[in-house]
């Protein structure tokens, strides 16, 4: 089994890098994680990740790619609701790359 440690915490995650307990997520978790990942959260990734915080809390899963990114432009709009901007921030795999870093399961149509 696969973890991260952050602080004192030992994090489980699965085979993928995914959290194996929802609750476990934290800002911490998930800058933790983007560091696995190369990546420096910026206040542009926060908003996505809340964004898709809400989405899962709303419907109990996480978006493939084309929901995500019709959900992102129906919240913050056109210039931030598109596949550029996301595959800009999420290194070209927005929908699973992003779902991790947000502490949610796997897209479960993504390979």
């Amino acid at each position: 089994m696969n973890a991260l440690t952050v602080g004192t915490r030992r994090i489980a995650l699965d085979k993928d890098g995914y959290l194996l307990d929802l609750a476990d997520w934290s800002p911490q978790v998930a800058s933790a994680l983007a560091a696995v990942e190369g990546i420096e959260l910026s206040p542009e990734h926060w908003e996505i990740l809340e964004l898709l915080r809400d989405f899962h809390g709303q419907f109990q899963l996480s978006p493939a790619t084309r929901p995500l990114i019709k959900y992102t432009a129906l919240k913050l709009g056109p210039d931030k609701g598109n596949s550029l901007h996301l595959n800009r921030l999420f290194n070209g795999t927005p929908a699973k790359l992003a779902a991790k870093l947000a502490g949610l399961p796997k897209p479960t149509n993504c390979l």
